[in-house]
């Protein structure tokens, strides 16, 4: 349900991509062909489709990345990160990893958006039926039809086809239904001729009008009315889609016009140009749209011949020219993509700046069987990063129980708690784990994930001072508005794995805008496990939604002698992706690497 939503937000960024077009055909109109201006369009079809596809669209920061650093990445993990210089022995009999998590439900779709739903498969159908009313119209002048045969124009008719250098023989039928010629069908192409123009039309016009309907097969127009006008069903209620359908096809008949006088003699313009102006009450009348015609409105009429009475055959640097705008043009407008997804516009990506960072990118992808998810490493020693799948590394996801790091910062640099006086009293309201039914200290609390514990820190905080907390911090997207006790359990706080390990290197190396008592006190309520000048510390978190665990994490560091190593671990699924399995998985990766034995 929330595609509806999304789906009508990217309708203002389909407004905008009209607008640009039509900017770029207005202002560079004398650069561009008629041609090249109408296949601005074809630009527009492609991105109307995007909202609908099933997939994540590249960012267009990293699709300049793929560019810029294509075949220079690493693919193993040749990095100093894998030298490591010893290991923390995990015990892995211990309690330490304790990860509870409270499931969250997904609210139903309320009576608006049901409405809008409706309201907007009710206008498909509309246009559905509309189309199909035109169809039915075609197939009634298609049965009343005869095959052409008169044989001065049936000569005719062969002479375009080799003046336009169509080998297929595309039939030929005369109407009395029609107003000016058309031709239908893509699989199956047929041109219809007016009887009025069989009998009264001079050959010349005759000629021009068949070239004219050969163009529209010869660059595959029936297609392109298939494709605007499924356009046209799904986006019945936009008028910016209307408008520029409507300019595309006074487009596509310049270019069609052009292509015609290309073919002819210079002396034959101007006869050309008398054509549309002699049968303009004809062929005005905008054709059915399943058909290709030489007609349109009188406002398209006057500018066609304005381009008829100018045209002159386009340069080689001219055409040069005008390739490098469609193309400059098209990567601009496709870099809106992701805007337009309504698979991805639930998401958020963190724009990591890798001009400067050492970053080796090895497969990892044994490690996440059955998960999409990411492993982000940074090397103190090394000043070098890991990252495991780049795009989920910077994609911002619920933070869950990994948030309590920074609650508890919170609450310690707030007074709520002090390093010296962490304890607070359960107030007896059960919960459904044991070890959340009795007083906690910030020690236990971080051990056992306990909720009441941090969201009693965030109360007594209030929610101004936590968002100007996540400022501060510049923790992920810094939004607290999805709820007190909830903003960052599935909701509205989220954050990257690879933001996520700059901000621990931070707190690591005390660069954070906090006491260094504070930090020492988290950092104490984060360690795991200790052997000699070896440690590892972090957190686990779980997003559990409607009793599914859909989202784990583990964050955290391995403190060895001489380097310390940094890291995040994040795996989504349909089930059980929690932060125990996250924590497995940095466990495996990192004893891989001999950091952990």
């Amino acid at each position: 349900m929330d595609f509806i939503v999304r789906f009508l937000i990217c309708n203002a960024f389909i407004a905008a991509i009209v607008g640009i077009i039509l900017a770029v055909r207005h202002g560079l109109k004398g650069l561009l062909s008629a041609r090249r201006i109408y296949q601005l369009w074809f630009l527009l079809l492609a991105l109307l489709a995007v909202p609908f596809l099933p997939v994540d669209m590249p960012r267009f920061g990293q699709m300049l990345t793929w560019f810029t650093t294509a075949g220079t990445r690493p693919v193993s993990g040749a990095s100093t990160a894998y030298e490591a210089a010893g290991t923390v022995t995990q015990d892995t009999s211990s309690d330490w990893l304790n990860d509870f998590s409270i499931s969250v439900s997904r609210k139903a779709p309320d009576a608006a958006v049901m409405l809008l739903l409706v309201i907007w498969i009710g206008g498909m159908i509309a246009m559905l039926v509309m189309l199909a009313a035109s169809f039915h119209r075609l197939n009634e002048i298609r049965r009343s039809s005869t095959s052409l045969q008169n044989a001065h124009v049936l000569a005719l008719y062969s002479s375009c086809l080799q003046e336009a250098g169509i080998g297929r023989n595309i039939p030929i039928r005369a109407t009395a239904f029609l107003t000016s010629p058309v031709i239908t069908g893509f699989l199956k192409p047929c041109i219809y001729l007016p009887l009025h123009l069989i009998s009264d039309g001079h050959p010349d016009d005759i000629r021009y009008m068949l070239l004219h309907e050969l163009q529209h097969y010869r660059h595959k127009d029936a297609l392109v009315n298939n494709l605007t006008n499924a356009a046209k069903v799904l986006y019945w209620f936009n008028p910016f889609v209307w408008i520029a359908f409507k300019e595309m096809q006074g487009d596509r008949e310049a270019a069609c016009d052009s292509a015609v006088l290309k073919m002819l003699n210079r002396a034959d313009y101007e006869k050309y140009g008398h054509t549309l102006i002699n049968y303009a009450e004809k062929i005005s009348l905008v054709p059915f749209p399943l058909a290709s015609g030489i007609g349109g409105d009188p406002k398209q009429l006057r500018r066609r011949v304005m381009n008829i009475a100018s045209y002159r055959p386009e340069s080689a640097s001219k055409r040069i020219l005008g390739l490098c705008i469609y193309c400059l043009t098209a990567l601009a407008l496709f870099g809106t993509a992701p805007a337009l997804s309504t698979y991805a516009s639930g998401k958020d990506y963190y724009d990591f700046n890798t001009k400067e960072a050492q970053i080796s990118y090895p497969d990892l992808s044994s490690y996440f069987s059955g998960y999409d998810g990411t492993f982000v490493l940074y090397d103190t020693a090394a000043d070098s990063w890991l990252i495991y799948d780049e795009e989920n590394a910077a994609l911002r996801v619920s933070p869950n129980s990994t948030y309590k790091i920074y609650a508890a910062l919170l609450g310690l640099e707030t007074g709520i708690i002090t390093p010296g006086m962490t304890r607070m009293e359960w107030d007896g309201k059960l919960h459904p784990f044991d070890e959340w039914n009795q007083d906690q200290d910030l020690e236990s609390a971080m051990r056992n994930s306990v909720n009441w514990y941090f969201q009693s820190i965030d109360r007594q905080a209030g929610a101004a001072s936590v968002h100007a907390f996540l400022k501060q911090m510049h923790y992920g997207n810094e939004d607290n508005s999805g709820g007190a006790d909830s903003y960052w359990m599935e909701s509205s706080l989220k954050i990257s794995a690879i933001e996520q390990v700059e901000l621990l290197r931070l707190l690591y190396e005390y660069d954070l805008p906090a006491d260094k008592s504070s930090i020492d006190a988290v950092k104490d309520a984060l360690l795991l496990s200790q052997d000699g000048d070896t440690a590892l510390y972090g957190k686990t978190g779980t997003g559990r939604v409607d009793g599914r665990d859909v989202n784990g994490s583990f964050v955290g560091w391995v403190e060895l002698p001489g380097r310390t190593c940094l890291f995040a671990v994040n795996i989504r699924g349909d089930s059980e992706a929690t932060g125990a399995a996250a924590s497995r998985t940095a466990q495996s990766i990192l004893s891989d690497m001999q950091f952990l034995d």
